[in-house]
């Protein structure tokens, strides 16, 4: 399976809980935090869902 890195490139102040819980969700806590995980839909769609606050690379 592939996998994929996620960074947090903006802050989640002024932001919708659920965007909020997505971002904790993804393991992203602190700005500049990268993760990496597998690359399923499930983790695709909530990507899509703060992709305005993450950047996202093949790794």
């Amino acid at each position: 399976m592939a996998k994929i890195k996620v960074t947090k490139v903006k802050s989640a102040i002024n932001r919708t809980q659920n965007q909020k819980r997505t971002l904790e969700a993804l393991g992203l806590r602190k700005m500049g935090q990268v993760v990496e995980h597998e690359n399923t839909p499930n983790i695709l769609g909530m990507i899509n869902k703060v992709s305005h606050l993450v950047s996202v690379e093949e790794a």
